[in-house]
């Protein structure tokens, strides 16, 4: 098994192609900003320069919407099976250069290897299965009425504007754009500012495996200058989003004089519930799992744990125990959970919420501070005898920091579970199939597991409600935003039309 400093040695080989810089890529084209500007992207193990980075601005991603729009005529009539061939292409690309994505990453987001190396596996499952659908992307169906048959179709909704977050930022691109490839739109990408980096691989694995230039570009920049460019540009006719909820409502306002269809994926503050009656073991190595892992900067984190009064005590002492055991260290150590946060400025953020707990009378069983003398490292932590009217039960903090509220009845639970503006997720632990049901049928959440941590079905819909967002991704509903539905109705009798005028 690799070491840490094996890990280094190849992150360090890895590494030197980013010497020249992060370019953009317009028209199947690298290229620095039209400005002529940079930025550095940083490492937050310890904050040194990774790259710099081309700033994009209005000027290129216009040059990036005319390209797309230029693709798009050819790209929309290539035939399905052909898209097909050419994603199931890219699929190959991406796991050819597996571990050359994963120590990337880790190294750009600060995410531990031990989920970063299955990011191009996933990425790469994306685009399978977006592959396999591309052939029947434009299916209908006939719906027969008096005297009439109406025959429905879909049909690409033109060049898409694609904004992604920097937590786990190659799986969320391909999320994104291999459904939007798929369905037969043209892309310009827009990565975060804060790991830009393995956004600019994808695009290269992708044109590697043959994709025609022009169809997908990517445009590096920040968010109020190249994003807003994005958000307005008339070429652009759709937006789809992930992060945060606030830029979310920016991104609304700026699509508004173009009326652009808006997908918005965005923030959770996601409550696990756990009764007396479940498998309490497999409870709390769920509810661990999903606030420690991936630093706890995930939207589905179960980062408020409700746990029922009877065994409240019991019940976080074991996930104080889990936590207190968990590795923190250097993302490309194999044996790392927890790595450092993404930027200073997160951790900032993060480390605040721990003065405004004890402020509000929360007690910090574990953790509650920062590890390390450098980077970006925050220990897991637990926050107990907290109320639901605390701002850590109610804020999303994004790290690995989760909030455990005591509840006495199923009315109660319910109550605090939908007491806070999101509505992204939730999970539920319990040994009775019936109130299962009826306490997830009253949830105000758009996904909901059961006696499970978060499994995604790639054929399900995935996305929330109230604060957490509009729209789903996921099978059949993603190319329900990508694509316009068409009805052409043919009538089958002479039916009697009316007559003006004579």
């Amino acid at each position: 098994m690799a070491t840490l400093d094996d890990n280094l040695a190849t992150a360090k080989g890895y590494m030197t192609r980013w010497s020249d810089g992060c370019l953009n890529h317009i028209g199947g084209k690298a290229m620095p900003a039209a400005s002529g500007k940079t930025f550095a992207t940083v490492s937050p193990v310890d904050m040194a320069e990774l790259a710099q980075v081309a700033e994009g601005d209005a000027a290129d991603i216009d040059a990036a919407a005319q390209a797309a729009k230029a693709a798009f005529p050819g790209w929309r009539d290539m035939a399905g099976a052909k898209r097909r061939d050419l994603l199931h292409a890219i699929a190959d690309a991406i796991e050819a250069r597996a571990e050359e994505i994963a120590f990337t990453e880790c190294l750009d987001t600060g995410q531990a290897l031990r989920f970063m190396s299955k990011a191009a596996i996933r990425g790469a499952d994306n685009f399978r299965f977006y592959a396999d659908r591309a052939p029947e992307a434009q299916d209908g169906q006939s719906l027969y009425g008096p005297g009439q048959i109406n025959i429905t179709s879909r049909t690409p909704i033109g060049p898409v504007g694609i904004i992604t977050p920097w937590n786990t930022p190659f799986m969320l691109s391909t999320w994104k754009i291999a459904p939007a490839l798929a369905a037969g739109c043209t892309v310009v990408h827009k990565p975060a500012e804060l790991s830009p980096l393995t956004a600019r691989l994808l695009v290269e694995i992708a044109e590697s495996a043959g994709l025609p230039a022009g169809v997908w570009n990517t445009v590096n920049g920040f968010g109020e200058t190249a994003g807003r460019a994005l958000c307005e540009h008339p070429a652009i006719k759709a937006i789809a989003f992930i992060g945060e909820s606030t830029t979310g409502q920016h991104i609304l306002r700026q699509g508004a004089s173009t009326l652009k269809r808006t997908h918005l994926e965005l923030g959770g503050k996601n409550p696990v519930v756990v009764f007396a009656d479940a498998d309490l073991d497999r409870a709390a190595d769920a509810a661990v799992f999903m606030i420690y892992s991936l630093n706890g900067e995930r939207c589905t984190s179960s980062s408020r744990l409700l746990v029922e009064a009877s065994i409240y005590d019991s019940f976080t002492a074991k996930v104080v125990e889990k936590a207190e055991n968990i590795r923190i260290g250097h993302p490309l150590d194999p044996q790392t959970t927890i790595g450092p946060l993404i930027a200073p400025g997160h951790l900032d953020k993060v480390l605040s919420y721990f003065d405004i707990a004890k402020a509000d009378g929360a007690t910090i069983a574990t953790g509650g501070a920062r590890w390390g003398d450098t980077g970006c490292w925050v220990k897991p932590t637990l926050f107990t005898h907290a109320t639901n009217d605390m701002r850590i039960a109610q804020e999303e903090i994004f790290g690995p920091v989760l909030t455990a509220i005591p509840f006495d009845t199923e009315e109660k639970a319910l109550e605090i579970a939908n007491s806070v503006d999101y509505g992204l997720a939730g999970y539920v632990w319990t040994a009775d199939v019936t109130r299962a049901m009826r306490f997830t049928q009253a949830m105000d959440a758009g996904m909901i597991w059961v006696n499970s941590e978060n499994l995604r079905h790639l054929p399900a819909p995935f996305g929330g409600m109230k604060s957490s967002g509009i729209g789903r991704d996921g099978g059949d509903w993603s190319f329900d935003f990508y694509m316009e539905a068409r009805n052409v109705a043919f009538a089958t009798t002479a039916h009697k039309i009316p007559k003006l005028g004579g």
